[in-house]
Protein backbone atom coordinates (compact mmCIF):
# COMPACT_ATOMS: atom_id res chain seq x y z
CA UNK A 1 0.00 0.00 0.00
CA UNK A 2 0.91 3.86 -0.55
CA UNK A 3 2.25 5.79 2.00
CA UNK A 4 1.27 9.10 2.89
CA UNK A 5 2.43 12.17 4.96
CA UNK A 6 -1.19 14.34 6.52
CA UNK A 7 -0.54 17.62 7.69
CA UNK A 8 -3.28 18.51 10.67
CA UNK A 9 -3.72 22.19 11.53
CA UNK A 10 -4.21 21.44 15.57
CA UNK A 11 -3.39 24.91 17.52
CA UNK A 12 -1.90 24.33 20.81
CA UNK A 13 -0.76 20.37 19.71
CA UNK A 14 2.24 20.73 21.80
CA UNK A 15 0.95 21.48 24.94
CA UNK A 16 -1.60 18.65 24.82
CA UNK A 17 -1.19 16.48 27.84
CA UNK A 18 -0.62 12.50 27.69
CA UNK A 19 -4.59 11.77 28.71
CA UNK A 20 -4.96 14.23 25.93
CA UNK A 21 -2.91 12.27 23.37
CA UNK A 22 -3.50 9.29 24.51
CA UNK A 23 -7.53 9.95 23.70
CA UNK A 24 -6.89 10.88 19.79
CA UNK A 25 -4.44 7.60 19.38
CA UNK A 26 -7.37 5.35 21.71
CA UNK A 27 -9.82 7.15 18.74
CA UNK A 28 -8.14 6.83 16.03
CA UNK A 29 -7.07 3.32 16.49
CA UNK A 30 -11.20 3.17 17.15
CA UNK A 31 -11.97 4.08 13.69
CA UNK A 32 -8.82 2.32 12.11
CA UNK A 33 -10.65 -1.00 12.93
CA UNK A 34 -13.94 -0.05 11.05
CA UNK A 35 -11.61 1.03 8.06
CA UNK A 36 -11.36 -2.95 7.81
CA UNK A 37 -7.44 -2.45 6.62
CA UNK A 38 -7.87 -0.15 4.24
CA UNK A 39 -5.67 2.59 6.22
CA UNK A 40 -3.10 2.10 9.20
CA UNK A 41 -1.27 4.48 11.05
CA UNK A 42 2.68 4.43 11.48
CA UNK A 43 3.71 7.57 13.63
CA UNK A 44 2.57 11.26 14.13
CA UNK A 45 5.23 14.41 14.66
CA UNK A 46 3.65 17.14 17.19
CA UNK A 47 4.80 20.37 16.71
CA UNK A 48 4.11 22.96 18.31
CA UNK A 49 0.72 23.53 15.93
CA UNK A 50 0.51 20.67 14.16
CA UNK A 51 0.40 17.28 13.49
CA UNK A 52 2.33 15.71 10.80
CA UNK A 53 1.21 11.83 10.74
CA UNK A 54 2.09 9.18 8.44
CA UNK A 55 -0.20 6.44 7.15
CA UNK A 56 -0.20 3.69 4.36
CA UNK A 57 -3.23 3.66 2.52
CA UNK A 58 -5.11 1.90 -0.01
CA UNK A 59 -5.84 5.99 -1.38
CA UNK A 60 -6.18 9.36 0.35
CA UNK A 61 -10.25 9.01 0.35
CA UNK A 62 -9.63 6.51 3.05
CA UNK A 63 -7.17 8.51 5.03
CA UNK A 64 -9.87 11.30 4.28
CA UNK A 65 -12.91 9.12 5.32
CA UNK A 66 -10.94 8.07 8.83
CA UNK A 67 -10.39 11.88 9.78
CA UNK A 68 -14.22 12.55 8.93
CA UNK A 69 -15.29 9.93 11.08
CA UNK A 70 -12.64 10.51 13.56
CA UNK A 71 -13.41 14.02 14.00
CA UNK A 72 -9.43 15.02 12.92
CA UNK A 73 -8.76 18.06 11.00
CA UNK A 74 -6.83 16.78 7.72
CA UNK A 75 -5.76 19.72 5.82
CA UNK A 76 -3.02 17.72 3.22
CA UNK A 77 -2.78 14.80 2.69
CA UNK A 78 0.41 14.07 0.23
CA UNK A 79 1.45 10.39 -1.35
CA UNK A 80 5.37 10.12 -0.51
CA UNK A 81 6.87 9.21 -4.10
CA UNK A 82 10.55 8.29 -2.41
CA UNK A 83 12.45 7.73 0.70
CA UNK A 84 15.62 9.62 1.14
CA UNK A 85 17.97 9.41 4.30
CA UNK A 86 21.91 10.05 5.37
CA UNK A 87 22.24 6.66 3.12
CA UNK A 88 21.08 7.95 0.00
CA UNK A 89 24.21 10.26 0.03
CA UNK A 90 26.81 7.31 0.42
Amino acid sequence: MPKFVIERDLPGASALSPAELHAIAQKSNEVLDGLAGRAQWLQSYVTDDKLFCVYIADEAGSIEEHAAVGGFPCNNVRAVRTIIDPTTGE
